[in-house]
């Protein structure tokens, strides 16, 4: 699914079903000491996606710690984005000197309940989903897509995206166009792909240095 969506230079690694026991890597351990097992167990599955994507990229160094606020720690020289539901987990990887960031999110696919879209997205997002085929859940996959970039915007700025700072514009081709109402990353618009499929949504943006 999400390796479709990413360019060439993005190693990519999913898997489906129930998630495995994974052993963790000591500084990993440390984000899941008191967790419960099926917290720890996603967390260990979706790093073993990680280990794998990163090996691609001929890297040795394989752990991914957390940081305080939850968010990966990669190895030097690497840059990525991980996401899990309850049965499919993915990490998509690539190298600093080529990516300045990657954000990739997996959603139900599902419409959003109207109070969490009136939250989430604007009148001129909510706008033009009439067109655009039901079956898509077209108002989840924006929320996906706000995922996605924050995924790139928080390690490079260090702080947080509101949802009413990028505005996303979905077209029918699997394309999409993020505009940023706030500075900070050194673009206003972010470019990306997303896709449903069976029965979930799935969206990748990168920012290429």
């Amino acid at each position: 699914m999400l390796a479709d969506l990413l360019p060439t230079g993005v190693e990519v690694v999913e898997r489906h079903g129930p998630p495995v026991t994974v052993p963790l890597f000591a500084d990993e351990e440390a984000a899941v000491l008191d967790a419960a097992p099926a917290r720890r167990a996603q967390y260990a599955a979706v790093r073993a996606c990680a280990r794998a994507a990163i090996a691609r990229l001929g890297v040795t160094d394989l752990a991914v710690p957390s940081a305080p606020n939850g968010a990966p720690v990669w190895p030097g020289g690497v840059v990525g984005s991980m996401t899990h539901g309850a049965a499919y987990r993915a990490a998509a990887v690539g190298l600093a000197r080529d990516w300045a960031g990657i954000g990739i999110d997996v959603e139900p696919r599902a419409p959003l309940p109207p109070e969490v879209a009136a939250l989430v997205l604007s009148d001129d997002e909510r706008a033009p989903l009439d067109d655009l085929d039901p079956g898509w859940c077209a108002d989840r996959v924006l929320l996906c897509a706000k995922e996605s970039v924050y995924k790139v915007w928080s390690p490079l700025v260090g702080t947080g995206l509101g949802f009413d700072e990028v505005q996303v514009h979905l077209v029918g081709d699997g394309t999409l166009v993020a505009r940023l109402h706030r500075t900070g990353l050194g673009v206003d618009v972010l470019h990306g792909r997303w896709a449903a499929h069976d029965d979930l949504l799935v969206t990748a943006v990168t920012l290429p240095r």
